[in-house]
């Protein structure tokens, strides 16, 4: 089971609390640093001192980390054009020498589009479709060969498509809840899916949706990885997982109940529920960026008894 580090810089952090975050991740064993791509915070509170844009907050981190994975969780597809996310993507793959997986999805938070003026289109699945296809026909174009694309929403005439990614294929995460178009998207383009804060019967259940699209579409079912995000709040002790709920705003039961929460063996049982039904990475979402010795807590004693 691979733990990896999820966080959600638009409640409030700068990039120096992000760079120390990802340098702990790196230190403390973790597979992967990914970040949320928004603009505004959710709930409550001032969000200060405002957002941080994901690829650029990526780009310094690929310089500044050697090891350790570097994703969205997810990009928006209504932020950016189709051939700029492409080259962003593949320099950011290259200054981190092929450690970026990219994450997408169809945009879903409109405020955060009216506050920032970004365009909020109804047709945002089908935009998300078109975005897939053009970014990873882009990256696969051999070198010396031109990419067109005349989608209803993206025309794109000769492009050199360049620059190409530091590897072959930048991995491409798909995810989501949705019965339908989310597994088929996912079975066509997706080397891994996620599906975000899911109970396991709904993890189960989406997890066979997918399985079903990929045959469907001619894949191998396990040629896809499957992995969960849930929030963290782990604890010494019961004091300890009390005041780590309470520094996020949270309640401990509804923490144990929507996430992984508790003692180390507590959230080390659950996780392996998770990897019974066939997940075998977890993004653990942690709140509170300020407190390392949580992720240290993790490391040692959750991640050690994973194997």
């Amino acid at each position: 089971m691979d733990l990896r580090i999820f966080t959600e810089p638009q409640q409030g952090a700068d990039y120096d609390t992000l760079l120390a975050v990802a340098k702990a991740t790196e230190d403390l064993g973790f597979d992967a640093f990914f970040r949320s791509d928004h603009y505004l915070r959710m709930g409550s509170g001032d969000g200060l001192p405002g957002p941080t844009d994901a690829w650029i907050t990526l780009a310094g981190l690929a310089r500044e980390t050697k090891r350790i994975r570097l994703g969205t969780l997810m990009t928006a597809a209504t932020f950016r054009l189709p051939g700029v996310l492409a080259i962003q993507v593949a320099q950011v793959d290259r200054m981190s020498g092929g450690r970026v997986e990219l994450g997408l999805g169809a945009g879903w938070f409109e405020e955060e589009h009216k506050a920032y003026g970004i365009p909020f289109p109804k047709e945002k699945f089908a935009r998300l479709e078109e975005q897939l296809e053009i970014i990873t026909g882009l990256w696969g174009t051999e070198t010396g060969r031109t990419f067109s694309y005349d989608g209803t929403f993206y025309q794109l005439t000769d492009s050199p498509a360049l620059p190409k990614p530091a590897r072959a294929k930048v991995p491409v995460l798909i995810g989501g809840h949705g019965a339908k178009r989310t597994p088929r998207l996912a079975a066509r383009y997706a080397d891994e899916f996620n599906i975000p804060f899911a109970s396991l019967e709904d993890s189960e259940r989406q997890f066979g949706r997918v399985r079903a699209a990929a045959e469907a579409a001619g894949r191998r079912a396990d040629d896809l990885v499957y992995s969960n995000a849930l929030v963290v709040c782990v604890g010494k002790d019961d004091t300890e997982v009390a005041r780590r709920a309470a520094a996020i705003g949270r309640e401990v039961e509804e923490l144990k109940a929507n996430g992984l929460a508790g003692s180390p063996g507590e959230v080390v049982d659950k996780i392996g529920r998770y990897g019974a039904l066939g997940s075998s990475r977890i993004y653990l979402q942690v709140l509170d960026l300020d407190d390392l010795d949580h992720l240290e807590l993790i490391s040692s004693q959750v991640m050690s008894q994973l194997g």
